[in-house]
């Protein structure tokens, strides 16, 4: 989807720069579904996360249905409705195993970072290369970091998030 193909069916693999490409308008709508989208509104961010996030990763980030999430932006697009399997809960019921308390050897508060228009990427990456086998990383942010935490397993680290309260979200990492 882009400018180009504006009618091209939104899904939960459609990206969100390319969506907000298409229907500038679905900003406004994704900022009523969950406060967390108005990061979006953030040119960084939209420089960078976006082009790279799905409709199903914004879900997670967003604490959001998927189901709800695309049917809100489908209809609003003046799309049909469709189906799409809920699988975007943010967090998770507890710890894995792996990820306990005691076992947490750096920690890294970014919401600082994220609030003031910068990403953590770069930094979490260089610190997960730097990270000892067994050893587990925990990023604070204030949303789930959805998209990193698939570049992180695309480069071999298991990763979990927990919802601590709103606003305070801890993904810990160790390497698969």
């Amino acid at each position: 989807m882009n400018a180009e193909t504006p009618n091209a069916p939104i899904t939960p693999e459609t990206r969100i720069g390319e969506l907000l490409e298409a229907h500038p308008e679905l900003e406004e709508v994704l900022i009523e579904i969950s406060p967390t989208y108005q990061a979006l509104r953030n040119p960084v961010l939209r420089r960078t996360v976006a082009k790279v996030a799905t409709l199903r990763q914004v879900a997670q980030v967003g604490g959001v249905s998927l189901g709800v999430l695309i049917g809100r932006l489908r209809c609003a697009a003046g799309q049909e409705a469709a189906d799409f399997v809920d699988d975007s809960v943010a967090g998770a019921a507890g710890w894995s195993e792996w990820a306990q308390d005691a076992q947490v050897a750096v920690s890294f508060d970014a919401r600082e970072v994220i609030e003031s228009g910068g990403h953590p990427l770069e930094r979490v990456m260089r610190d997960l290369a730097a990270l000892e086998p067994g050893r587990i990383y925990e990023l604070i942010t204030p949303f789930v970091p959805a998209p990193l935490v698939d570049v992180a397993r695309q480069k071999g680290y298991d990763g979990v998030s927990l919802e601590e309260r709103p606003g305070l979200i801890r993904t810990r990492f160790r390497r698969a």
